[in-house]
């Protein structure tokens, strides 16, 4: 006779465990990449990978956008700062799948700029040698999935 499995654990606060933040600091460097959704200017849907998404605090990620001209501060700058992330893995170990959604903020801070360039992968700060890139955070207001053997359902 099969025993019962106890349903996961479902975490609604929104604070990023340590190890989702672990996990989303060194996607990269594990060969995986972040999703990133937003909408332009003219209210096309737009979707990109982003090797240098990190955990700024316990409910904010950031990204340092190289091409501070591009679309996605565009975007931000234009009025349309929704954001939404998504990661996935599947590994034999565990497995992973999140849906990140907040709202962008350039910050233009000397420590902020320093902070988030400095975080990135290697990769992608030899890409912007001269950082002429922008820290753009996100300001989380829910995280889903399931992450760790929970269900995430974080709001804000």
């Amino acid at each position: 006779m099969a025993t019962p499995q106890s349903a996961p654990p479902v975490l609604t606060e929104l604070k990023l465990p340590a190890a989702l933040k672990d996990t989303i600091n060194t996607a990269l460097e594990r060969g995986r990449m972040v999703a990133v959704a937003y909408v332009s200017p003219e209210g096309r849907p737009e979707l990109s990978y982003r090797g240098s998404v990190q955990a700024y605090s316990d409910t904010q990620l950031a990204i340092w956008v190289r091409n501070p001209e591009g679309g996605l501060l565009g975007a931000v700058r234009g009025g349309k700062p929704h954001i939404t992330l998504l990661y996935g893995e599947i590994r034999p170990d565990s497995k992973a799948f999140v849906t990140f959604r907040g709202r962008g903020r350039i910050e233009s801070s000397d420590a902020a700029r320093r902070t988030v360039y400095e975080r990135s992968p290697e990769i992608e700060r030899n890409l912007d040698k001269d950082r002429r890139g922008l820290p753009l955070i996100i300001d989380l207001d829910s995280v889903d999935g399931f992450f760790g053997g929970a269900v995430l359902k974080m709001r804000r």
